[in-house]
């Protein structure tokens, strides 16, 4: 990754990557947990109204699991613009 085009290319990438991770936590924590929680609450979940597992469990869990989704994202980034770090400092 030496010319500055694909660096450019791949930080934008990244960042687009981070907008929609953090867009689809955000609809979830305030959306689910806040916004739409009478709604939610009509239907139950272990025994709990959707609306409450949301605000307690639910934005943890999808949390969680972007975060694995960000790494497979970010390791196909780099392996599509062949970033893989070898351990070795560039100087």
């Amino acid at each position: 990754m030496n010319d500055r085009a694909t660096r450019q290319a791949y930080w934008r990438t990244n960042l687009c990557y981070l907008a929609v991770l953090l867009a689809v936590w955000f609809a979830v924590s305030f959306g689910c947990g806040i916004l739409f929680v009478d709604q939610l609450d009509r239907a139950q979940i272990f025994g709990f109204p959707l609306g409450f597992w949301f605000a307690q469990q639910g934005s943890i869990y999808v949390f969680v699991i972007l975060i694995f989704v960000y790494v497979f994202l970010m390791n196909r980034l780099d392996r599509k613009y062949r970033a893989v770090d070898d351990g070795r400092t560039s100087q």
